[in-house]
């Protein structure tokens, strides 16, 4: 399927030895420290839950709107953060940390709303960035307004957009709500205020072929986008995609198809577009499947081991594009 290129032609020497733009990499040479993510669920909902959209939410999404463990909105943003900078191993005196607004919908609130929650976040000692997951179809000019006037040298401000995939009958599928022309505006409208967008993208969704996933790829490189998070198509415990299994079973990508679709896929990125995500982790309690999802480590070094035998990398196969 994959097209032939001269192989010597374009591969960046700046990627640490790696196939694809490692977002961990690009904070490592830009801070010359370590940074981490510091999850908060500031107790937003969204509007595909509240009944605006839909009361059922996308079929994927667990009752705690893919929040991680530390993220309990029962505790204040700061004790969130203090928490979430207690359990991290790796930290030292130098680490520094970006708060990241993980849980649902993180621009759906008024302006004001918005403005005291990121600016308590941003309160806590050794933060130096600023990253809001959100939906498409929830950034109105005032909200782009307020996350712009965070951006300054130096700061490491992010809009983590739920993409999914570029085709509309998934976006379906996946009761998502949103079309994809909004992802686009959003995207455009975000890029045009200079806020890097990192779209989150899901391979293996039923009824989408090769091609399908691929003209995703397509046209992530079309956007103004600058990062993205992919993932495997997993079913967790309490979802409707839980529900819809156990009637039907969901057909899932084994780790095989996974490894060679996103290598596919990284394959036809921009090669400035950072590479945030490789694969989506649960814990084992809350996981249905697939259950090779479990291995992190595994998978990635699959797909490393799939590019060494490919000879390829980020932006192989567009290389004349940009």
């Amino acid at each position: 399927m994959r097209e032939e290129k001269n192989k010597e032609h374009f591969k960046p020497s700046s990627w640490n030895g790696l196939p694809y733009n490692h977002f961990g990499d690009y904070l490592k040479d830009k801070y010359h420290t370590r940074i981490l993510k510091v999850p908060i669920n500031a107790g937003l909902i969204c509007p595909n839950r509240d009944g605006t959209i839909s009361d059922r939410g996308c079929i994927f999404c667990s009752e705690d709107g893919s929040a991680s463990s530390t993220a309990d909105n029962s505790l204040s943003i700061e004790e969130q953060m203090d928490r979430a900078v207690s359990g991290f191993s790796r930290k030292d005196a130098e680490t520094r940390y970006i708060a990241y607004f993980q849980a649902f919908t993180n621009t759906y609130a008024p302006v004001n709303s918005l403005r005291k929650l990121y600016d308590r976040a941003l309160s806590t000692e050794k933060i130096i960035g600023l990253m809001i997951g959100t939906r498409p179809d929830c950034l109105p000019d005032d909200v782009i307004e307020l996350i712009s006037s965070y951006s300054k040298p130096g700061f490491e401000l992010w809009v983590e957009l739920g993409m999914q995939s570029s085709c509309d009958k998934s976006l379906r599928y996946l009761n998502r709500g949103h079309s994809h022309p909004d992802t686009a505006d959003s995207v455009t409208r975000l890029a045009a205020k200079g806020i890097p967008v990192c779209a989150h993208i899901i391979l293996g969704i039923p009824g989408e072929s090769w091609n399908d996933m691929m003209e995703t790829a397509e046209e992530v490189s079309r956007l103004p986008i600058s990062g993205v998070k992919i993932h495997q198509l997993h079913i967790i415990r309490g979802t409707p995609l839980a529900e819809m299994n156990a009637i039907d079973p969901v057909k899932l990508m084994s780790m095989c198809e996974y490894v060679s679709t996103i290598c596919d896929f990284i394959e036809r990125l921009r090669p400035d577009i950072l590479i945030h995500r490789l694969t989506g982790d649960r814990d084992a309690a809350s996981l249905i499947g697939p259950d090779w999802g479990l291995n992190k480590g595994t998978i990635q070094q699959a797909i490393l081991e799939e590019f060494s035998k490919r000879q390829t990398f980020q932006g192989f196969l567009i290389q004349d594009k940009y």
